[in-house]
């Protein structure tokens, strides 16, 4: 009897042993570390970009690192991603558009390509580089500038441009370097800039025809021509202020100009495509969310893309400068993405019908 007492109060202790031990450590003892984050049901994620090469490894290998999804790429200049999403609508390839001025998705979701989603990252970017529909979200901020071949300028003996209108002048025929805005959203931008910054259309026109006599050749990519300037084939190229400084951190003689009478500037953007691979849907929205978050945003600094970020948490680039320092047009994405098939249709048959393009 008394030794079945005793099992007894063995069996109490234990008890009271194992229950104490479930209960919160004391004050001032280490918390249990969390549960970790559920994997990803499927891990791979499959988009189209028109960023650069040398940029979107530093994104997509960090995004791969933090979250364990293998991201696979497809890169065309803007212009064919909206060729190529449309064409593949009834059976789309990838989940997601990424990268590429706002008026491209703008345009694709006025031709029910897109689904709409918005980041929870919304409230950390100023509302002027929104989407009002709610349909794409905003990744980075970018203005039109000249980027100029420094040597060449000394060689020559030229005075550097300071206007639109200089670009026209009879020293630079041939040394003139854009991208087509049928392939490229830089350079439709920089269409649209010229057509907001022309009240009278006609004098817009007259422009640009005026500026194809110096143009050397149209490119199909909108990263190409600052390569042309910083290898000295061109002496200016027609870019964004991102993609124009990017040869001079690489030590080339490139210095920016933004033109005096005005200068329209793209917001980047990203978006799901509509149908876009199902079991990728999650991945796609995670991406998004996490490219927006300010650990996202602050690697334009890593990649040394000049990008100015669009989350107002985010660190930017040492140097970058903000568009409250750059003579801007009005401009209007919007206009500039309901009518853009129109505009580029207008191009092709007023100045370049964009026949035989480089690179």
């Amino acid at each position: 009897m008394r030794k079945f007492a005793m099992i007894l109060v063995l069996l109490a202790v234990s008890v009271a042993l194992f229950a104490g031990g479930s209960k919160a450590p004391p004050s001032g003892a280490p918390a249990a570390s969390p549960a970790p984050a559920a994997a990803p049901a499927h891990r791979e994620l499959t988009l189209y970009t028109p960023l650069s090469d040398t940029e979107i490894p530093t994104y997509f290998n960090a995004f791969e690192k933090e979250t364990g999804i293998k991201i696979n790429y497809v890169r065309l200049a803007a212009g064919e991603m909206l060729a190529r999403v449309t064409a593949e609508r009834a059976n789309p390839q990838a989940a997601l558009m990424f990268g590429g001025a706002s008026d491209t998705y703008i345009a694709a979701h006025k031709e029910g390509l897109l689904e709409p989603y918005q980041s929870s990252e919304r409230g950390n970017v100023p509302e002027q580089y929104r989407d009002a529909a709610g349909v794409w979200n905003p990744i980075y901020v970018g203005a039109i500038c000249f980027a100029i071949n420094k040597d060449w300028f000394a060689e020559n003996k030229v005075a550097y441009p300071k206007s639109w209108e200089d670009l026209t002048k009879p020293e630079f025929k041939g040394q003139v370097s854009m991208a087509h805005p049928s392939s490229s959203g830089t350079s439709y931008t920089v269409l649209a800039t010229i057509l907001q910054l022309f009240p009278d259309r006609d004098k817009a026109w007259d422009y640009l025809k005026r500026l194809n006599a110096n143009v050397r050749q149209y490119t199909r990519s909108g990263t190409a021509p600052p390569r042309e300037v910083a290898l000295g084939e061109a002496a200016i190229a027609i870019t964004f202020s991102h993609d124009g400084l990017r040869p001079a951190d690489e030590g080339y003689p490139i210095e920016i100009i933004f033109p005096s009478e005005g200068t329209g500037f793209e917001v980047g953007a990203m978006g799901l495509i509509k149908n876009g691979f199902a079991k990728e849907q999650d991945n796609a929205r995670r991406f998004i969310d996490w490219f927006m978050s300010a650990k996202g945003q602050e690697l334009y600094i890593d990649s040394k893309s000049n990008r100015l970020p669009v989350n107002i948490k985010a660190k930017v680039t040492p140097g970058l400068i903000s568009l409250d320092k750059i003579a801007i047009v009005k401009y209007d994405a919007v206009w500039a993405g309901n009518n853009k098939n129109d505009f580029i249709k207008e191009f092709n048959e007023k100045v370049d019908n964009a026949a035989n393009l480089k690179q």
